[in-house]
C-alpha cells in the first residue's frame, strides 16, 4: 500500500470547515476532477492522470475519527481509502487528509505508477484545502 498525507493549518471556524468537507459535491469538485457525480453516499469521479483517465466509484463510509471518509468501490485500484480529519487549534484548524492505495499490477508501468498517482493525489488534496482556505474570505 502507498500512502499520501497532506496537512494544512487553516484559519477559521472548525464547524464551517467540517460543513464544507461534508458537502461532498462541491468539496470533491474542488479537487479539479474532470467529472464529479454524487448520488447519496456514492460518488463517481473521473480525472486525467498522465496518459490515463482514471474513473472511480467511491462510497462515503462511517469513520468515527474522520469528518469525511470514502473507499473505492469500483476503479483502477486494488484498494483505495481517503480520510479527512479536523483538529481545532488556537485561532485555526488543522486539517489532514490521508489516502492509502494499491495500484492494480496490470496497470503499473507505462500508464501509471505509484509515484504518478501520489503526485496527482497531492495536487487534488491541496486544491481541496485551497477551497477550504477560500471560505475565510
Amino acid at each position: 500500500m502507498e500512502t499520501v498525507t497532506v496537512g494544512r493549518t487553516i484559519g477559521g471556524d472548525a464547524d464551517r470547515i467540517r460543513a464544507a468537507m461534508t458537502d461532498v459535491g462541491p468539496f470533491m469538485r474542488a479537487a479539479n476532477f474532470s467529472d464529479v457525480t454524487v448520488d447519496g453516499d456514492v460518488v463517481r469521479i473521473a480525472n486525467r492522470v498522465g496518459l490515463a483517465t482514471i474513473e472511480l466509484t467511491l462510497e462515503v463510509v462511517e469513520d468515527k475519527d474522520a469528518v469525511l471518509a470514502y473507499e473505492q468501490r469500483d476503479g483502477i485500484f486494488d484498494e483505495m481509502t481517503t480520510r479527512y480529519t479536523v483538529t481545532e487549534a488556537p485561532d485555526a484548524v488543522e486539517v489532514e487528509a490521508t489516502t492509502e492505495f494499491a495500484v492494480q499490477a496490470r496497470l503499473v508501468g507505462p500508464l501509471l505508477d505509484a509515484t504518478v498517482v501520489s503526485r496527482q493525489r497531492r495536487k487534488e488534496l491541496n486544491a481541496q484545502f485551497d477551497h477550504l482556505e477560500a471560505l475565510e474570505d
